[in-house]
């Protein structure tokens, strides 16, 4: 009988405020090398990267995926019953998925007898927002993201400059006071219902020149000067409506002190006609496009993948 080449077990992830959130851990069957956090996009369930997850177990990887409050299965009540804001999410939830991945990461260390890496991978808004993360840049040891940007319409182009200002001052507002939530179909096919708390901070957030970072109410918590480990960011040129260029290159400035390195990839490169925002972690392409996601991550990390 073959031997199994991964584990899963489900768990929650308890956060400063007693919320509880599911999460699943991911691992090798002997003692992981490395841990992994994988921090979703916008309204998407961890299990959309299941596939990813797994790939990344059978190369040595502990790997976390979790919900964040009020999305799949962390969602203990109606979508419009649903207080979290983006902050929350990031403040709490995050920094719940954090500390449980220090614990982990401690435990496997102490078996090695060495500290172990930690990879904090991040879609989208799992990675733009790592600098609300109370002490991230303490335990963290390398960033990978993956669309993440700072999401100021101005930093769109063309007519997807005029699709992302009606975006954050119409669609995300007028949609969030009309219905209670944003449905999730707005965002793409793997998202889920946005609660309107969220909503409309994203909508705020937005419309703000430079995004969160200009949030009076959030300098005192921002913290992405603080981090000066590897910080690996990745656009996909088809992703036009959540990750063009400039959005990743703003926030790849705000990491001031760390050793920052941009990436581009392009669908054709890799023989596709399309990546866009979200495949890049479908089961179907992992094999091309998993690797040479990693391979600048791992080419810096003082451990052999399997």
């Amino acid at each position: 009988m073959d031997q199994p080449l991964f584990t899963a077990h489900p768990t929650q992830l308890r956060c400063s405020d007693g919320r509880l959130l599911a999460a699943t851990w991911f691992g090798p069957v002997a003692t992981p090398l490395a841990i992994a956090v994988i921090s979703p996009a916008m309204a998407v369930a961890g299990s959309f990267y299941r596939a990813f997850a797994e790939w990344l177990a059978c190369r040595g990887y502990a790997v976390l995926c979790y919900d964040y409050r009020g999305i799949g299965a962390s969602r203990t009540a109606s979508t419009k019953q649903e207080t979290a804001r983006l902050r929350d999410w990031a403040r709490l939830d995050m920094a719940a998925a954090l500390h449980a991945a220090d614990r982990r990461r401690r435990l496997a260390g102490s078996v090695h007898g060495k500290p172990l890496a930690l990879l904090w991978i991040g879609h989208s808004f799992g990675g733009n927002a790592l600098g609300l993360v109370p002490g991230y840049e303490e335990k963290v040891d390398a960033v990978l993201g993956v669309a993440a940007q700072a999401a100021d319409w101005r930093f769109w182009y063309g007519r997807h400059k005029l699709k992302a200002w009606l975006f954050f001052h119409a669609m995300l507002p007028v949609l969030a006071h009309g219905l209670g939530h944003v449905p999730g179909r707005l965002f793409g096919s793997r998202a889920q219902d946005l609660p309107k708390p969220a909503a409309l901070e994203w909508a705020a957030w937005g419309r703000r020149r430079g995004f969160m970072f200009t949030d009076p109410s959030l300098q005192d918590e921002l913290a992405y000067d603080r981090f000066d480990g590897p910080v690996h960011l990745w656009n996909v040129t088809d992703d036009h409506l959540f990750g063009p260029a400039a959005a990743v290159d703003e926030l790849a400035q705000r990491f001031s002190a760390a050793r920052v390195q941009r990436h581009t990839l392009a669908p054709q490169a890799v023989g596709l006609k399309a990546i866009g925002h979200f495949a890049m972690f479908r089961r179907e392409l992992g094999e091309r496009l998993w690797p040479l996601l990693m391979a600048p991550v791992e080419a810096g990390m003082a451990f052999r993948p399997r």
